[in-house]
């Protein structure tokens, strides 16, 4: 009897295999709230330097207690799909409170960000149209912009200059500039405000992620577009804002926002909305009572700026000689960029000997040789928390200085 021929799926281990000798394989960790910015990780106390809890709100009592209200009010899942049975009270409540939050006409509520990014681009955009995209923006972005089947320009990370000379040369009739506001990887606040200039010299639209601005950005946390001036009566119509509320707002979930004939037709036509189950209504209730901390929130941003300073002026002091690049950001992202992933696996792994817990960044999400530490900071985090982590930076960098790591 002859063998059978060989499958492709007998591939896979060695492939698995391939990716743990490039230092790329990841391994997801078992972790429990310990207080603050203290979590269990495998069973063991560590001080988190990765979540982007940016206001310390995931674990406020005032959020747990609107879901457990909700929870007795509402059941706890949704049932069906939005344009079904999905879309509860809370739910409609919520959309209300984000579009009057952020100071747009109107907003609609998605159970996660990656899958708003992912619907409401190919909703946009399709086959003759074209779309621009900055090259560091989030996979969501990537995934949607390929999804859409428009034309894809890659433009250099904020190289304005390069996407005005991409607008200009395209004959599309419909065209689509998509951005993170603050990059996820690098911690960098994009130019808002130039952006929309070259939409509106080249009748573009403009599709602004959030993510890591909402809630710590602008008046009362209300997001960059709010601080670059672009709300209320100086919106435009050429803005969609989206933000994620798993971040700043502690919770779970996404929404864009806009005119209110352009979310109506992203309602229409997003098949991430239309064809997925609603979020619970125990999410929308503690999201609405989250948009109450954010805006009162005042004294934790606060605490965030303070935090972020004192790292920024604490790394400077590193020795130059480790060769270890801290990129510019004045956002609670805060990249310290290693170079290779052995590098950057081997500074995670003395940390994490230290108690301290900060994630190694590595290919495919950064570029090649640019492996880093992604120092996420909260609220939560003391002055003294940021001190511990500065010092177990330093001894690390003075060994690899002098050769001794």
């Amino acid at each position: 009897m002859s063998a059978s021929p060989a499958s492709w799926l007998d591939e896979i281990p060695a492939r698995l295999a391939d990716i743990e000798r490039a230092h790329l394989l990841r391994r997801r960790r078992v972790v429990q709230p310990a207080g603050g910015a203290r979590l269990l990780v495998d069973g063991q106390p560590m001080l988190a330097f990765c979540s982007n809890d940016y206001l310390g709100l995931a674990g406020h009592p005032a959020l747990a207690e609107a879901a457990r209200e909700a929870t007795h009010r509402f059941g706890v899942g949704s049932g069906g799909s939005p344009l079904v049975s999905g879309h509860s009270a809370a739910n409609a409540a919520l959309e209300q409170e984000l579009a009057a939050f952020v100071q747009l006409p109107r907003a609609l509520y998605f159970y996660a960000g990656y899958a708003t990014n992912a619907g409401i681009i190919p909703a946009l955009m399709g086959d003759g149209d074209a779309l621009f995209s900055d090259a560091l923006n989030h996979a969501c972005l990537i995934d949607g912009a390929r999804l859409s089947r428009a034309t894809i320009h890659r433009y250099p990370h904020a190289d304005l200059a390069a996407l005005e000379a991409a607008l200009a040369a395209s004959p599309a009739r419909r065209k689509l500039v998509v951005s993170d506001a603050v990059f996820s990887m690098d911690g960098d606040l994009i130019d808002i405000p130039a952006l929309l200039a070259l939409c509106e010299r080249f009748d573009a639209l403009l599709l602004l992620d959030d993510a890591h601005g909402f809630g710590v950005l602008g008046p009362q946390g209300r997001g960059s577009l709010a601080q670059a001036g672009l709300t209320g009566a100086a919106a435009s119509r050429r803005v969609l804002y989206m933000a994620t509320l798993g971040k700043a707002a502690g919770v779970a979930g996404a929404f864009v926002a806009g005119d209110a004939a352009l979310i109506e037709w992203l309602l229409q036509k997003t098949r991430t909305y239309i064809f997925a189950t609603a979020a619970p209504p125990l999410l929308a209730s503690a999201l609405s009572k989250s948009l109450e901390l954010i805006a009162a929130a005042d004294d934790r941003r606060q605490q965030l700026g303070a935090r972020i300073a004192q790292l920024r002026s604490g790394l400077a002091a590193l020795p130059a000689a480790v060769g270890w690049h801290l990129l510019p950001s004045d956002t609670a992202v805060q990249a310290l960029v290693i170079g290779s992933n052995e590098a950057a696996l081997a500074v995670m792994e003395s940390l994490r000997a230290k108690g301290l817990w900060v994630p190694a960044i590595r290919p495919p999400t950064v570029p090649a040789g640019t492996a880093r530490l992604r120092i996420a900071l909260s609220s939560a985090h003391t002055a003294e928390d940021v001190d511990q982590l500065l010092q177990a930076l330093q001894r690390h960098a003075a060994g690899c200085a002098t050769g001794q790591n």
